[in-house]
């Protein structure tokens, strides 16, 4: 089993940024994707964003060119560096890793963009 433990996550005023980390409990071999995704309050949980082991990337159209995903192998961390924040971002944050045999979820970060 593998543990994800997601972290950074706090109050941002609109147009500001955080950066949000996802530590994995172990090396997670055999990986297909690792992705961000965001839930608010009666809404279903929606792709953030996502990495292939190829190195490529996806986006959800509404945060294209503000976000980025990445990852630091030597640390098991994945992290969503989140620019010119704005009030519909503002949702619970979640870190995935999704392989063939299973799927592993953290337990959220909040994300508040506010004045």
């Amino acid at each position: 089993q593998v543990q994800l433990v997601e972290s950074g996550g706090g109050l941002v005023h609109p147009g500001g940024s955080l950066r949000l980390s996802c530590v994995a409990s172990r090396e997670i071999i055999g990986w297909l994707t690792m992705g961000w995704y965001r839930q608010t309050p009666g809404k279903t949980r929606e792709l953030v964003a996502r990495l292939f082991p190829s190195g490529s990337t996806d986006y959800v159209d509404s945060v294209k060119d503000r976000v980025t995903i990445s990852r630091d192998t030597g640390k098991n961390t994945l992290y969503l560096q989140m620019n010119t924040l704005n009030p519909e971002d503002t949702a619970v944050y979640y870190c995935n890793v999704y392989t063939a045999a299973d799927e592993f979820w953290g337990q959220g970060t909040q994300v508040t963009v506010s004045t």
